[in-house]
């Protein structure tokens, strides 16, 4: 399904990479009673691994992408399967939980190389059009992986105990990193940074803004911390007075401004993801606590929505590479919309096969609005900008639309 001017074996080394994040974001949930035995530690302890995960990758990505933009996608693609497979090594030998929340992190960080690195690699390859076929095969296997995480961490948990679902990464980092070493195109060369170059090419100051503004907002919605609410519009004020001012925005604000097609689509992408967050926060708590499905029913009740979203893609793929990205996001938001309708309808009285149908169709909207959305990012983005812009695009939030659990905080908003 890939594209001429993205080759096959480029498309599958990119999509390996982009995996690795909706895997261990949906894969650790099993692994967390475990944990909680062998180091004596509460389920709100616990559920630091799942937060701080969350928060890693929701900074880590669009700091990721500024650094493929500067310094080449394959040297920084490279370097995050490079933490990865150390991360998975380090928790072998972890000696207490915090070592655990510190890979964690790191595995965040690390994971979050992939889909803004691999986008803009996937841009110099291609130039301005958008190659369905390639965006196709990495959406489909960001699905695939998320969906079935759960049962591969239970496989691995049931036959290594919870350090298997780290170790995992290990054999998946290292053939990662064979493979983009093979097969994506080198980096042009660069001329040595100084320290003082890096920090201005960066733009630290910016970062750590927008750090502070991105760990507020998440920890407010994981921890309903009221506290934390005000913090949000003051540090984005600042972000906003800094990147004004800097010689060189992390967050160019006046180039978004002269794109509004590329604000659009960062718009449709947030306003997607949170109907899709509070479906997967909603119904699986609504399938558990009122309909009385225990949580392995649970999560297969919730799969045909992942399941349905990689079928769907190659369809979708066609339908972007044929009409373009906006009918792709008209199917999508018109499927979202009636998904979320026929939720409406659920009640005391629903069965299994009311659940199953109106998950098949949420399964329209997560294939043709993802990749109509990646198409249009691609479309929109400034070439020499586009991991940044990937970046922004791929943050996550407090759910993972594809693990059917929310995570530990939310609770407390229902």
């Amino acid at each position: 399904m890939a594209d001429r001017a993205v080759p096959h074996r480029i498309a599958a080394s990119i999509a390996l990479g982009t995996l690795l994040n909706p895997l261990n974001s949906s894969m650790i949930a099993v692994g967390l009673v475990a944990l909680q035995g062998e180091f004596h530690v509460s389920l709100a302890t616990s559920s630091w691994l799942i937060s701080g995960f969350y928060l890693a990758a929701s900074v880590g990505q669009p700091v990721m992408g500024r650094l493929a933009d500067r310094y080449g996608p394959r040297r920084v693609f490279s370097a995050g399967l490079t933490l990865v497979g150390a991360t998975g090594i380090l928790v072998l030998f972890a000696p207490g939980f915090g070592w655990v929340v510190a890979a964690r992190v790191l595995q965040a960080i690390g994971t979050s190389v992939g889909f803004p690195a691999g986008l803009a690699v996937i841009r110099r390859l291609a130039g301005g059009r958008p190659p369905a076929g390639t965006l196709g095969v990495i959406s489909a296997a960001n699905s695939a992986s998320a969906a079935f995480g759960p049962v591969l961490g239970g496989v691995l948990v049931g036959a290594f105990g919870w350090r298997g679902i780290f170790a995992v990464n290990i054999p998946l980092a290292a053939t990662g990193l064979f493979l983009a070493r093979r097969w994506l195109p080198a980096d042009p060369p660069r001329p040595p940074a100084d320290t003082r170059s890096l920090v201005r090419d960066l733009d630290l100051p910016g970062v750590v803004l927008f750090a502070v503004t991105i760990t507020a907002l998440l920890g407010f919605l994981l921890s309903a911390n009221w506290a934390l609410l005000p913090v949000v519009p003051a540090a984005a004020a600042l972000l906003a007075w800094r990147e004004l001012r800097a010689g060189v925005p992390f967050l160019d604000l006046r180039e978004l401004r002269a794109r509004p097609k590329l604000v659009g689509v960062l718009g449709q992408q947030v306003a997607v993801q949170c109907v899709f967050y509070l479906i997967f926060f909603g119904l699986p708590q609504w399938l558990e606590r009122v309909a009385g499905h225990s949580a392995a029913a649970t999560g297969l009740l919730m799969l045909p929505v992942s399941a349905l979203g990689v079928v769907l893609t190659p369809v979708a793929a066609r339908v972007v590479r044929r009409s373009g990205a906006g009918l792709s996001m008209l199917i999508g938001s018109l499927g979202l919309l009636t998904g979320a309708a026929l939720l409406l309808s659920v009640g005391g009285g629903s069965g299994p096969a009311q659940i199953v149908a109106i998950g098949a169709v949420l399964g329209l909207p997560l294939a043709f609005n993802n990749l109509g959305l990646q198409a249009g990012l691609y479309a929109a983005a400034p070439p020499d900008q586009t991991g940044t812009a990937a970046g922004l695009f791929h943050r996550r939030g407090a759910v993972h639309p594809g693990s059917g659990r929310p995570a530990p905080g939310a609770a407390r908003f229902a």
